[in-house]
């Protein structure tokens, strides 16, 4: 699996300059077709042996591997996104969009999984039972193996390009990973003669679908409430400061992150014997190193004063 993985990145990257802005949607818009297409093909393949055995678990377990469609759609958006170029209606951009479409998805992942939690446990008391076999246990480990791959795939993209929208699909790719495990013991179970395995399995799938959900609306709120950068990427922006001997200090260094985009801005103090054009020319060095440096877009807003 690793080394198959690891094949398909270096395919993915060949000869791309991972510090260019358009390179990196590149590659972001890559990894959200691969997952799109890949949570298609498992959707349609859980359904039909779901319909098959009739298994509320493989169904639900579906619904998971297609509500990965609706968070790769969200990344895919996100990305076309941060290409629009800010207007005269929007001269911060457009990155809120991704987290509007976020919120809408985090509830409708919430409905679903209390759809089939509901659904399962009506099953329970109605003495509804599926009849699966050995195919369905095929069908599941398939969706496994399919779900590690795009997994590792997003993750070691996402790494590379630093992106944390590819590293919160990863976690999807995961979770569903994780739901079809629990669809796998649930159909051993019913074939050893437990019936209630898969009553059982949906439960916890249907719970596992309302969890992804309660996350997404989670982590929209927080950017919407224009949250700050993650303490990691504070400390290199403090270290990349730090670093121009020109600047003898600074304070007010305040951060918010708008969609993709990090919006930053801070007062440094420099000699006070310096021309207006010397004391231009440092700031622009320093927006320079930051943009060079920051993986993610940055707009930057310096102010300086004599120390």
């Amino acid at each position: 699996m690793q080394t198959f993985t690891d094949r398909a990145i270096r395919l993915a990257i060949k000869g791309r300059n991972l510090h260019d802005p358009a390179e990196r949607t590149r590659i972001g818009l890559l990894e959200s077709w691969v997952s799109i297409i890949g949570n298609l093909f498992l959707t349609l393949l859980k359904i039909i042996f779901g319909l098959l055995t009739n298994s509320i678990a493989l169904i639900a377990d579906a619904a998971h591997s297609a509500s990965d469609i609706l968070s790769s759609l969200v990344v895919l958006i996100g990305f076309a996104l941060a290409k629009q170029k800010p207007d005269r209606e929007h001269p911060h951009g457009h990155g809120r969009s991704e987290y509007l479409s976020g919120l809408v998805i985090g509830i409708m992942l919430i409905g679903t999984g209390g759809f089939f939690v509901f659904g399962a446990y009506s099953r329970l008391t109605g003495d509804v039972f599926a009849t699966p076999t050995i195919a369905s246990i095929i069908a599941v480990v398939i969706a496994i193996i399919v779900k590690e791959f795009l997994y590792h795939f997003s993750a070691k993209l996402g790494r590379l390009i630093d992106s944390e929208a590819l590293a919160g699909d990863a976690w999807h790719h995961r979770s569903d990973a994780l739901s079809s495990v629990v669809v796998l013991v649930g159909v051993i179970f019913v074939l050893a003669g437990f019936d209630y395995g898969d009553h059982i399995a949906a439960i916890l799938v249907g719970l596992m679908i309302a969890l992804v959900g309660w996350r997404i609306l989670v982590d929209c709120f927080n950017e919407l409430a224009e949250s700050s950068v993650d303490e990691d990427t504070v400390r290199q922006i403090q270290d990349i400061i730090n670093s121009n001997q020109d600047i003898r200090q600074w304070h007010k260094l305040r951060t918010r992150i708008v969609g993709r985009e990090v919006f930053l801005d801070l007062h440094i103090l420099v000699a006070p014997d310096l021309t207006i054009t010397q004391a231009h020319d440092i700031s622009e060095e320093l927006e320079s190193t930051l943009h060079r440096r920051i993986s993610r877009p940055v707009n930057i807003t310096v102010h300086i004063e004599p120390d």
